[in-house]
């Protein structure tokens, strides 16, 4: 497919998205949240008094904006405001610590704070520690929200420029190493992003997409927020993820889509099966997202749902989405689908790498790839080639034009001269009927590396290490099995609910 036509097509800012819609279908739902919802032609004016109102709290182009919430009318507001005064925004998840929330300030150097505090009593807290004081628009329905007090010594950084080159959102990302990184992420790569994604999704106005994914991840703000809202369909907004209020919200208000990371779809499956299932007819379209999805999960959230469970791959640094499986031939297996369209990829051989099979790492290039890394030109130059390749750092394969993750290549465990990858062995673990999900990492041995385990239960079911240990034996090569198998209460996971394992590296010390 020829993307050029697209690219031409698409506005300068994201903003156009809800002025477009405003003209479009002016009162249409655009948001709904349990306080309040809005049409797209209030959605246009709550953006225009609140751009208003952080200009005259001192925002200029070019400064970055902190917007601290969680999913809210306040939050799509903000961004959408922030994009309008050709900002930066810097979107965090209220839910992080204030010592992250202090990193990711000191780095990034924003010019003002902008916090959800009605609708997060995490943001409240932020706020309140950091002396902002809650006020309200009048005859703009966003509720409450609090500014921090202007930078004065913030600097703007470059601004009017063409939207390829302009940054719209900076997003920051722990990756698999704990170091914040500021991802700078254009007007044209969200832009692209939002338009595939919707395109491929058959997303139009009669949708209504349950938005649980926290918009400050790059797959609930590209894909999941600015994708449906490009389409002109209606936003659930969900602050959090509860496993009984997403299934009633499904079912009673009639959701056609829902998008979300595999450990949401692991707990409403969970939840309801014994209650009799999930009663949603309504839904068309589900997609599992964010991290590795196993084979016994897809197979029992398709019976869950009565719909196929569709996958796709991406990261932070290509806005997300690279590939998806797409609405008319579901994948059958682990694989994360063709390319999307105007998207090419190469794999790179390992250095490292001592089996001879199609396995390497995945370089991307195309419109969705970042501007690079905020303040960090080394880092930024080791991730993306002169020509414009994305390193993704990700292992993977093609077949018949699918592609497959196998892991990360600096995950890849090398045990006695063999190639283990974390993702096989805990789709082993996975496949177990009492556990939730696990994470496998490696640890270096004296001239060898060991294959480490760590796994949580099902709510309610019991099982030992001795036992799982038996059980993945049966299923993998004796180099893959690992040497140490830990149960915990709960695996650390980001607020995304990708599971953190550098801090199981930690643990296993």
């Amino acid at each position: 497919m020829d993307t050029n036509p697209l690219l031409a097509s698409l506005p300068t800012r994201i903003d156009a998205i809800v002025s477009r819609g405003a003209k479009a279908h002016s009162d249409h739902i655009a948001l709904h949240e349990d306080a309040r919802t809005l049409t797209y032609a209030q959605l246009d004016h709550a953006v225009d008094a609140l751009a208003a109102r952080l200009k005259a709290a001192g925002v200029r182009a070019g400064d970055r904006v902190m917007l601290i919430g969680e999913n809210s009318v306040a939050l799509v507001a903000s961004l959408f405001a922030v994009s309008r005064l050709d900002a930066w925004a810097l979107i965090a998840n209220a839910r992080l610590s204030t010592v992250e929330l202090d990193a990711i300030r000191a780095h990034a150097r924003p010019r003002i704070a902008f916090y959800t505090v009605e609708a997060s009593d995490d943001a409240a807290r932020h706020a309140q520690r950091d002396g902002a004081v809650a006020e309200v628009l009048d005859a703009t329905p966003i509720g409450a929200f609090a500014l921090s007090e202007a930078d004065a010594a913030s600097q703007e950084e470059p601004h009017g420029l063409s939207s390829d080159k302009q940054c719209a959102a900076l997003i920051y990302t722990t990756g698999t190493t704990g170091t914040p990184k500021g991802v700078m992420l254009s007007h044209r790569n969200l832009l692209f992003v939002a338009a595939v994604s919707s395109m491929l999704r058959r997303v139009g106005s009669s949708d209504r997409v349950y938005a649980v994914l926290p918009i400050s991840h790059v797959f609930g703000l590209a894909s999941m927020c600015l994708g449906s809202l490009y389409a002109g369909a209606s936003l659930r907004l969900a602050a959090r993820f509860d496993a009984e209020r997403a299934g009633r919200v499904l079912s009673d208000e009639r959701m056609t889509i829902f998008q979300g990371v595999p450990a949401m779809h692991a707990k409403l499956i969970d939840h309801f099966t014994p209650r009799g299932g999930l009663n949603a007819p309504s839904l068309r379209f589900v997609y599992c997202g964010g991290s590795p999805l196993d084979m016994t999960l897809k197979a029992a959230a398709e019976a869950f749902y009565g719909v196929p469970l569709h996958n796709g791959y991406g990261m932070t640094e290509s806005s997300p989405t690279v590939s998806n499986t797409l609405l008319d031939a579901p994948a059958s297996d682990s694989s994360v689908g063709p390319l999307i369209p105007g998207v090419e990829a190469r794999i790179a051989p390992l250095a490292q790498q001592r089996d001879a099979d199609d396995t390497g790492e995945l370089w991307v290039r195309g419109p969705n790839v970042m501007l690079g890394y905020y303040r960090d030109p080394v880092q930024t130059a080791a991730t993306v080639t002169n020509d414009g390749w994305l390193k993704t750092g990700d292992l993977a394969r093609f077949e018949n034009g699918n592609l497959y993750i196998v892991g990360r290549s600096k995950e890849l465990i090398i045990r006695s001269g063999f190639n283990v990858y974390p993702a096989e062995v805990e789709q082993a673990f996975n496949s177990h009927p009492a556990v939730l999900h696990s994470a496998v990492i490696g640890r270096s041995v004296q001239g060898n590396e060991d294959v480490l385990a760590f796994v949580e239960l099902r709510p309610g079911c019991v099982a030992n290490e001795p036992e799982l240990a038996q059980w993945v034996s049966e299923r993998l090569a004796p180099y893959k099995r690992p040497s140490s198998i830990r149960i915990l209460d709960a695996l650390p996971v980001s607020a995304s609910g990708k599971v953190l394992k550098h801090q199981l590296g930690k643990l296993a010390n």
